[in-house]
């Protein structure tokens, strides 16, 4: 029962740091351009230091949790993600805006090296744990519109900062005092070195392949970044503009933007089942294969149509999310594990920073039909990349 409710706690981390991380471009699409005068390329990029911090930062945080304490660390991270937002609400320029949303990323950065680590520590089978964890990761990029949307309507968007800000605030403390009531930690050492005896062996059959394996983890995050940031942050402006017969308010973008990500979700439930059963690179392939379809038809629809190519394209972006968190846990020791995660996330990150600029570039010039047919290349280059997977490691009974 203790293992499910910290579980539930990583789950509440991960629903947390997607949803803060996406209330601003909900905010920037649909209030601040008429608030603030400014058009959609001028106001975006101010979100960039946010996620240059949520990448950048990742190394330490997973060095800290490393040498100090993951579930410290966790709890920083619930308290200051939520202190953070509720400083950004009371920005008036789109320079304070900034230098909130830098201190989101800061806080956001903690919790992908040292909460999945925590999710997968001691487990012999991770896709589902990993899976399930990344529902939750999924809905926050879901409910970030939906709450938002609903909020700017009936109270405001500075409420859509404040009120999500301190749940999380709240849930910091009430992390830290399940800690405290039920010394977790003794249990999370003992998981810790049970882990060690069963992997100890697999890993040293294995580090002859971890050059090519960590190269392949890190291109296909690279291009994996830029395709899942584009889609999630971009959402709602796509729909604001081609549904526009349908989504006649914020909430109800919020609502299109929530049931095409929530239905999403469902693609890592799909990929974790399969990742425990079935061949990584096989996986891997068909999930990028299917990102290169759906982002390539996008382009020339609206309305309907465009509802339901989103949903199908963000159910296999959403699914891909898994798949090089497998990976890592079944390659890399408990002990340097938050730091590889870092790693991985620093990729992840960075080039999602880099998107926040070129998605306001691209729609600036040529508008979204452009940036699908761009991602969709991208999925090209996955695809390729994933074959060149080890065969050793791409088949279930070798890990």
């Amino acid at each position: 029962m203790t293992n499910r409710i910290h579980f539930a706690f990583m789950c509440a981390g991960h629903f947390f740091v997607h949803l803060f991380m996406l209330v601003f471009a909900t905010v920037a699409a649909l209030t601040l351009l008429q608030e603030w005068g400014m058009s959609y390329a001028e106001l975006i990029p101010y979100a960039t230091p946010g996620f240059i911090a949520l990448g950048v930062c990742a190394v330490p945080a997973g060095w800290l949790a490393d040498k100090w304490s993951r579930k410290g660390m966790m709890i920083l991270f619930f308290m200051g993600i939520g202190l953070s937002s509720i400083f950004a609400s009371f920005a008036q320029t789109p320079l304070r805006m900034s230098i909130a949303l830098l201190a989101i990323g800061v806080f956001a950065s903690i919790y992908h090296p040292v909460g999945i680590s925590l999710v997968v520590q001691g487990r012999k089978t991770t896709g589902i744990p990993l899976a399930v964890n990344g529902v939750f990761g999924n809905m926050g990029v879901a409910c970030a519109a939906l709450i938002t949307g609903f909020l700017i309507d009936n109270s405001g968007w500075r409420s859509a900062f404040v009120w999500p800000g301190v749940v999380s605030f709240l849930i910091g403390i009430a992390y830290a005092g399940f800690l405290y009531v039920t010394r977790y930690s003794d249990t999370e050492n003992a998981r810790n070195n049970a882990e060690k005896k069963i992997t100890s062996k697999k890993i040293s059959m294995e580090k002859r392949l971890l050059r090519r394996v960590f190269t392949i983890i890190f291109f296909s995050t690279a291009i994996g970044g830029l395709i899942f940031q584009s889609t999630t942050f971009a959402l709602p402006k796509m729909f604001d503009e081609q549904l526009a017969e349908l989504a006649v308010s914020a909430t109800s973008v919020g609502w299109y933007t929530f049931i095409v990500f929530a239905f999403a979700a469902i693609g890592q439930l799909i990929v974790g089942y399969l990742l425990d059963r079935y061949s990584i690179r096989a996986v891997f392939s068909f999930v990028a294969a299917l990102q290169a379809v759906f982002l390539g038809i996008m382009p020339g629809h609206s309305g309907v149509s465009a509802l339901v190519i989103a949903t199908a394209f963000m159910l296999v972006v959403f699914g891909q999310i898994p798949i090089n968190d497998v990976l890592i846990g079944r390659v890399t020791q408990s002990e340097w594990r938050s730091r590889a995660y870092a790693f991985r996330y620093i990729v992840t990150f960075s080039v999602s920073a880099s998107s926040i600029p070129f998605i306001a570039w691209i729609h600036y010039r040529w508008g979204f039909n452009s940036l699908f047919i761009v991602l969709s290349v991208a999925a090209v280059l996955i695809f390729f990349s994933v074959l060149m997977l080890p065969n050793t490691l791409s088949e279930k009974r070798s890990m």
